[in-house]
């Protein structure tokens, strides 16, 4: 099998996963090499996502390493064997990875949640309003990577679209539906939107409203994606260098429960849409 010069944060995420199971086993490299009849340097691109690994060895790995869980072996079988090559290939090499490695998660994740606090979420995001977010970017953008990150945006927005959508909540902060991005009309259009989105039985949208006292649980905008067993789930982030993808078990843990304490800080849907309607009559 030929070795992957750039593996995909779902591929690499597969070779984390086996790497922490053998972990677990108290197994080294050599010692899983073994198991499979292999050289300790196959093991070692298999953990570092380089290279793949079939369903059988996937198998027989899992049970050397004494993980029982049927149902997160499977989903980890999944990853190995998947071969989806979906919308967002026509961009490698024309957009950061992390663009399309985005798009590739939340094509497969069970449910998606987002906070955020100064900007309209991505997937809620009208053409304008993106477009005046890229173009704000420094140092500038050239004109046809600007359209290019446009067009990719607008294009995710599929999962919320398909026959089968993915369930999708947003906490939003007030502060991020006031900001002016784009000018008073396309503001107004995207608050519009949201509204229009919020209406569908898939989307829920709560908004965090500026009269909460002392609220301070979370600092900065997430991305929740979950997969098919919680053990799968991800946290993306945004970091100093680009989008930081999180999935120890751990941290996944303690983002459930800052994402659940702004829930419940945050209005229901109904009393969202109508601080939103009161937000467009003032634009």
């Amino acid at each position: 099998m030929a070795l992957r010069s750039e593996p995909t944060a779902r591929q690499l995420r597969l070779a984390v996963e086996l790497r922490r199971l053998r972990d677990a086993a108290g197994l080294s490299a050599r010692d899983a090499a073994g198991l499979l009849g292999v050289t300790a340097p196959v093991i070692s691109q298999i953990e570092s996502g380089i290279a793949g690994v079939s369903e059988q060895r996937l198998r027989r790995l899992a049970s050397h390493y004494a993980c029982t869980g049927g149902e997160f072996i499977d989903a980890l079988v999944t990853l190995a064997v998947d071969r989806t090559r979906g919308w967002w290939e026509e961009y490698r090499g024309l957009l950061p990875t992390a663009f399309l490695d985005l798009s590739e998660l939340e094509y497969h994740a069970t449910y998606r949640w987002d906070v955020d606090f100064l900007h309209v979420p991505g997937l809620l995001q009208t053409e304008d309003y993106a477009r005046a977010l890229f173009s704000r970017r420094v140092p500038e953008l050239p004109h046809d990577e600007l359209e290019l990150r446009v067009r990719h945006r607008m294009q995710r927005r599929v999962i919320l679209e398909q026959p089968e959508p993915v369930p999708y909540e947003v906490l939003v902060h007030e502060a991020a539906l006031r900001i002016r991005v784009g000018g008073r009309a396309a503001s107004r259009t995207q608050l519009a939107h949201i509204l229009e989105l919020s209406e569908a039985d898939h989307v829920t949208v709560r908004v965090i409203p500026f009269e909460l006292d002392d609220f301070a649980d979370v600092t900065a905008a997430m991305v929740y994606a979950g997969g098919v067993t919680s053990r799968l789930d991800t946290v993306v982030r945004d970091g100093p260098h680009g989008a930081l993808f999180i999935d120890s078990e751990a941290q996944l843990a303690v983002f459930r429960t800052l994402f659940h304490r702004v829930e419940a800080a945050s209005l229901d849907p109904a009393p969202s849409r109508d601080l939103i309607h009161e937000l467009v009559k003032e634009m």
